[in-house]
């Protein structure tokens, strides 16, 4: 009797199980919770009207369209370095490998290449770049927007003030950049850095201007930058800083850092300096600059009472004269202290180097010079500034 009840129930459940199996396979929708059905008998998407081509209120398109093409990646390499131990792993925001945050290693370290950017600013093949991203290098190669890949070479560079200029000889090259001017950056406008950032293909970011003329930073002996706080990380030097028309304002330089990428804290060369540079690079091989022979000390308010100095007076103390140079043929001498070049107020030695500069030798400066509290004025012929020591960047 119970063998027969079993075999029974056996039956039952096996039929139940191929009627569900059935149902489930061919009418899925009858095993459907009928209270759940009920709640999402209908759903209605709302889509916007425009056809995919309309450019979104406030967007840059416009302005990376007309710029990107014209930023290239720059690859570097230096046969021959000799490798030697690295200190630290890079997790020590002191450890030296983070003087290199541009994406630029240092000339010994294996591989020894190096990535950065730079802008086609002309038909002909020339290339604006930071000198930093390029010098000592041994082979340079210049990826274009569309792909192609081609060596360039060196035209010149100027070191004081992180400028360099390549030149590559290709057809139908991308559109040039189109300059913007400086006088229309204004604190606050939004601005767009373009570059090769980690190596990981071009990429735009965006910020403000967050000052402009800014110096004493320490990187450049000749410093005259836009602040941004448009994120710029390693590859970016040399890249383009353009406006929100696509027009080049500056050349992509430093970060202030402690662990290697983008603190919001960002310097640009502004595009008028640079414009300059290149220009004389073009023209003359290099840049030429004023120099006079002295050895200038800012004026601290120690130094000002211990000369005996009228209270709040700007100016530099020439601690050393170069003998023969051109300020002691002037009549400059050791302790004299400098308060203005051609009229011009001059309050520390960065401004005193920028005003002798742009002079340009073998033309007349008049020094203003206070000498034992009595006020001179010195004609000096002005020379031409030696080249920089080039260290290993």
């Amino acid at each position: 009797m119970l063998n027969r009840l079993w075999l029974l129930f056996a039956q039952a459940v096996t039929i139940l199980l191929a009627a569900w199996f059935i149902i489930a396979t061919l009418k899925p929708s009858w095993l459907v919770n009928t209270k759940m059905d009920s709640l999402v008998e209908s759903v209605t998407l709302k889509e916007g009207s425009y056809d995919g081509s309309e450019i979104s209120p406030g967007s840059y398109h416009e302005a990376v369209k007309k710029s990107m093409p014209a930023v290239v990646n720059i690859f570097t390499s230096k046969t021959g370095a000799k490798p030697r131990a690295r200190k630290g792993n890079g997790s020590n925001p002191s450890d030296p490998l983070f003087k290199f945050f541009f994406g630029d290693q240092p000339p010994d370290a294996e591989p020894s290449s190096s990535l950065g950017s730079g802008v086609l600013v002309s038909p002909e093949g020339i290339i604006l770049t930071n000198h930093h991203v390029i010098s000592d290098a041994d082979d340079i190669d210049v990826a274009l927007s569309d792909g192609r890949k081609v060596k360039a070479k060196i035209i010149g560079s100027d070191p004081e003030t992180d400028i360099a200029v390549l030149k590559i000889d290709v057809k139908q090259l991308p559109s040039p950049i189109t300059f913007g001017k400086i006088e229309s950056v204004n604190v606050g406008d939004v601005v767009l850095a373009i570059g090769n950032p980690f190596g990981v293909g071009q990429t735009v970011t965006s910020g403000i201007v967050s000052a402009m003329g800014r110096d004493h930073v320490g990187i450049n002996t000749f410093e005259n930058f836009i602040q941004t706080d448009a994120a710029i990380n390693p590859g970016n030097s040399g890249g383009a800083l353009v406006d929100t028309r696509g027009n080049l304002i500056g050349i992509n330089t430093a970060i202030y850092s402690n662990n290697g990428g983008s603190m919001g804290i960002g310097f640009a060369i502004p595009v008028n300096l640079a414009k300059q540079v290149m220009e004389s690079i073009l023209s003359n091989g290099g840049v030429s600059r004023g120099w006079i022979g002295v050895e200038p000390q800012n004026l601290s308010k120690e130094l000002s009472e211990s000369l005996g100095l009228a209270e709040n007076t700007q100016g530099v103390l020439l601690s050393g004269v170069l003998e023969g140079g051109p300020a002691a043929k002037g009549g400059v001498q050791p302790g004299d202290v400098l308060t203005a070049v051609n009229g011009n107020g001059t309050k520390d030695v960065r401004q005193l180097l920028n005003q002798i500069a742009q002079i340009g030798p073998g033309n007349e400066a008049t020094l203003k010079i206070l000498r034992k509290n009595k006020e001179l004025e010195l004609k000096v012929q002005t020379g031409k500034r030696p080249k920089p020591k080039i260290q290993n960047q």
